[in-house]
């Protein structure tokens, strides 16, 4: 059988495509490491965030932390009220100590949801709830914040009781 040279160049740029095609997907992607936090509602759900808080009762969230560095991490939450409505950077944590660091240690791919409850002990407006994300740096030994948050804005009312 004889193939004239249309057909030909058909079939082979069809064969060029499917190998280069072929071989573009057999190369092994290394995607951008990276982590994840994010604050959820009581039911560990996006939304449904208070908006009122009463002062002196807790207030029940979840934290959601994710480990995508291609390595095992150990990752800390760090919960953080700001009165003065400061919230945190991708560079710059908030200047103050958090009443909550929630730690734990993911393998790659790996993430977990963690139920935690704070108080506000005073009344005030657009009150931030921050989270921020750190990672031990298993060669200082030191806690780096990786420039990820997550915070709500709340209003607390009434006087504590």
């Amino acid at each position: 059988m004889i193939v004239d040279e249309e057909v030909f160049a058909v079939i082979l740029a069809v064969v060029v495509v499917v190998s280069v095609l072929g071989i573009a997907l057999s190369i092994p992607r290394n995607p951008e490491p990276f982590t994840a936090i994010g604050l959820l509602d009581q039911n560990c759900r996006i939304g449904n965030y208070p908006r009122e808080v009463p002062v002196g009762y807790p207030i029940e969230l979840c934290v959601f932390i994710s480990n995508n560095l291609g390595r095992p991490a150990l990752l800390q939450a760090r919960i953080k009220i700001s009165y003065n409505g400061s919230i945190p950077t991708n560079t710059t944590p908030l200047a103050m100590d958090g009443v909550l660091n929630i730690t734990v240690f993911l393998p790659h791919e790996g993430n977990t949801t963690r139920k935690f409850s704070v108080t506000l002990p005073e009344a005030g407006e657009r009150i931030v709830i921050a989270g921020e994300l750190w990672e031990m740096d298993l060669d200082s030994g030191k806690w780096l914040y990786t420039g990820r948050y997550v915070f709500i804005r709340v209003n607390a009312t009434g006087t504590p009781g």
